[in-house]
């Protein structure tokens, strides 16, 4: 069955280290869009995260999708439609804020042009070898201002459709069992980079969120090739009909994946896409 759709994370996927696109994978994905091929940004960002991607691909032109938060949101890029929408109560969020506090992690929340923390100092965390200003890192990478305040369960009384926790690698890797645990049966939750461990409504994945838009628009599973690198890739790359793993790629995700490409710093894209649709060369 020929490729219909390309669904792409974004961070480690899409772009390098430098958080680009390289040229000869941003060649690839015009193309394939030329070619009446759907382009879906899939990524744990928000809305505003994905915005220039979306304009340095022309996304707008050809009705590309964005799926947010995890797979919580979807819309439209040409037409700003949402299409699809999960939040967390407000009392949810709020029980996963008074949670965090008894770990040593920076909750971080988006609303409107700004994302709230409690203190923009708290900022720096480690990513193996490498110290990290996760605060900048994050509030930069997703075109967001930044405030702080005291109390960030007080303060969150909207539904919201993450949470995004950062700490240190190490740290979340011999905690997160703790902060899950009270909302196992009743919340997602899961690692999208080493240093960030967030939660979603339950059920909320990108492979729902695909699934859930993709039926309308009459596309299929088995027409889907999807990229990713992270543990949150994993149910979108056994839900596409080609799974591709980068090479940067966590061990979990590469046994999960149909397939591995090049890297996100060797047009693993491009390389795969130019195998899969040879129309494109």
């Amino acid at each position: 069955m020929s490729i219909r759709v390309i669904a792409l994370d974004i961070d480690g996927t899409l772009t390098n280290k430098k958080k680009e696109i390289t040229p000869r994978t941003k060649e690839a994905l015009k193309k394939a869009q030329e070619m009446g091929i759907r382009l879906i940004l899939a990524s744990g960002r928000p809305d505003k995260g994905l915005i220039q991607y979306v304009e340095e691909l022309e996304m707008d032109k050809y009705h590309g999708l964005c799926v947010s938060y995890n797979g919580s949101r979807v819309f439209d890029c040409q037409t700003g439609e949402v299409l699809f929408n999960e939040t967390m109560t407000v009392e949810e969020g709020r029980a996963v804020l008074e949670h965090m506090k008894k770990f040593n992690v920076r909750p971080m929340l988006y609303k409107g042009d700004y994302m709230y923390v409690n203190d923009v100092y708290d900022c720096m965390v480690t990513d193996g070898d490498e110290s990290l200003n996760i605060i900048k890192y994050e509030s930069r990478n997703c075109n967001y201002k930044l405030c702080e305040m005291d109390d960030l369960v007080e303060f969150a009384d909207w539904p919201m459709n993450k949470i995004l926790t950062a700490g240190d690698d190490v740290y979340l890797q011999a905690h997160f069992e703790e902060m899950r645990e009270p909302f196992k049966d009743t919340l997602n939750s899961m690692f999208t980079a080493p240093f960030y461990y967030e939660f979603t409504r339950k059920g909320i994945d990108k492979a729902k969120a695909l699934d859930t838009v993709l039926t309308d628009l009459g596309y299929k599973s088995e027409e889907l090739i999807a990229f990713g690198d992270s543990q949150n890739d994993k149910s979108m790359i056994q839900y596409a009909g080609i799974g591709v793993a980068m090479e940067n790629a966590t061990d979990e995700l590469k046994n999960a994946a149909d397939e591995i490409t090049l890297s996100n710093e060797q047009d693993g894209i491009a390389e795969a896409l130019y195998r899969h649709i040879p129309d494109l060369n």
